[in-house]
């Protein structure tokens, strides 16, 4: 008979390769946003939107160097929380993980709750009772379930929902590129108040947001420490050109641009026929069903490296012993974001979602100054021109979102942080 206490827990199987991760970033960045963008940035930028979305994938692309860089050193789990505890210790740690584990939930609710708004565009019986309760059930019983199968079957699915997500908005480039005017698409604007250039700051910047997540499940990537970097680059340059060249489209085609509330469909609709239009809408239902499936798989990572160093219960910490996967986390993210996403309650936790993000990015900039002199010598690590000088821009840049934020966002962070400290104080227990 085989003693259980000895016998060692299962590993997590590293089965997702180099262009699996990077389509899996792509897909993390890639959203629901890309559809309502160009009108929120017009409203507030005018056509100076162009630049805008320009700079901010720069300013972000900072952030992502030092994700890429944080990445290179490690090949476990856990993502900001794992640089933030290997730097600052195990409290520090643990504020940003809970911050990252509840930013997971809020979002697969809102996603969820998103996928249903998103399909009454062509089912209006979708918007309520049994239809919209069976859509978001349906949505995230079916990601829960293949994510449970194993990364690999999650990360395929990931990476099909990225190129069906990306192929629409490639066509309305390719397609409105021939009708956009120049004239419209070019210029800078002048006179912007400051309050719509803080506002602006953090939506352009937070249409890059889910770049963060892709480390969380290092430890089921074949060679994290180089293919987790290469992803993250490749994408920041991907998804800033895919941006910049929809913007392009939408600003030299759709007179009124800041007015629209489907900005890429009625822009589609004035140079393309009416089935340009449909793979839009459909291309937004995809895309927002895509964004949701990393949100699953990723989730649950943080969850498993926080509950792995002995906080939360230790049930989390279980590995299926044939599907290697994190079942148990994968389920309660799934259970707790189900409910959020019923209740309609999701609300407040995506507000502090804003803080959250933030306080992930800046605890892992920090982290990237202290952990390169610990780590820098290791071998596959990535080395970052000018020393510190990346990583400090990249704080100024998250501490500057941060004072952007509104009372109730930081408020709602602050409420969180908190929750952490309590989880931290009272919730622990030795780790196996």
């Amino acid at each position: 008979m085989i003693d259980s206490t000895t016998t060692p827990r299962p590993t997590l199987r590293r089965a997702v390769g180099r262009w699996q991760l990077y389509g899996l970033s792509i897909n993390d960045v890639i959203g629901s946003g890309i559809y309502l963008l160009p009108a929120a940035a017009a409203a507030l930028l005018g056509p100076a939107s162009l630049w805008g979305i320009l700079l901010a994938g720069l300013a972000v692309s900072l952030l992502v160097l030092c994700y890429a860089q944080a990445a290179s050193y490690f090949d476990q789990p856990g993502g900001s929380y794992l640089y933030a505890r290997e730097a600052f210790g195990p409290f520090v740690g643990l504020e940003v993980g809970w911050m990252q584990v509840l930013t997971r939930i809020a979002s697969a609710a809102a996603l969820a709750n998103g996928l249903a708004e998103a399909v009454t565009h062509f089912w209006p019986g979708a918007a309520s009772g049994g239809a919209r309760i069976a859509i978001v059930t349906g949505s995230l019983a079916f990601l829960v379930a293949i994510n449970i199968i194993g990364v690999r079957a999650a990360a395929r699915t990931g990476v099909f929902l990225a190129i069906a997500k990306v192929v629409p908005l490639l066509m309305f480039i390719a397609i409105g590129a021939a009708f956009a005017d120049l004239s419209q698409a070019a210029v800078l604007a002048n006179d912007i108040p400051l309050r719509d250039l803080g506002e602006a700051a953090l939506l352009l910047l937070f249409a890059y947001a889910g770049f963060e997540n892709l480390p969380a499940a290092a430890g089921e990537y074949r060679n994290p420490r180089r293919d987790v970097p290469f992803a993250m680059l490749s994408m920041i340059a991907t998804v800033t050109a895919i941006y910049v060249a929809v913007q392009w489209v939408a600003l030299g085609t759709l007179p009124g641009l800041a007015e629209s509330q489907t900005p890429i469909a009625d822009a589609a609709a004035r140079f393309g026929d009416d089935w340009l239009v449909w793979v839009i809408t459909v291309g937004a239902a995809v895309s927002i069903l895509g964004t949701n499936s990393n949100t699953i798989m990723l989730g649950p990572r943080y969850l498993l490296a926080v509950a792995d160093d002995g906080f939360g219960p230790k049930f989390l910490t279980r590995i299926h012993p044939r599907f290697r996967t994190p079942v148990p986390a994968i389920l309660v993210i799934g259970v707790l974001s189900l409910l959020l996403a019923l209740s309609g309650s999701f609300v407040q936790l995506a507000m502090l979602s804003v803080v959250a993000r933030l306080v992930t990015y800046i605890s892992t900039a920090l982290a990237v100054i202290v952990l390169q002199r610990r780590h820098g010598d290791r071998e596959q690590a990535l080395r970052l021109p000018g020393g510190l000088l990346i990583p400090v821009a990249a704080t100024l840049v998250a501490v500057g979102l941060l004072a952007s934020a509104s009372v109730e966002n930081l408020a709602a962070g602050a409420l969180a942080l908190v929750a952490g400290a309590l989880i931290y104080r009272f919730w622990r227990r030795d780790p196996d």
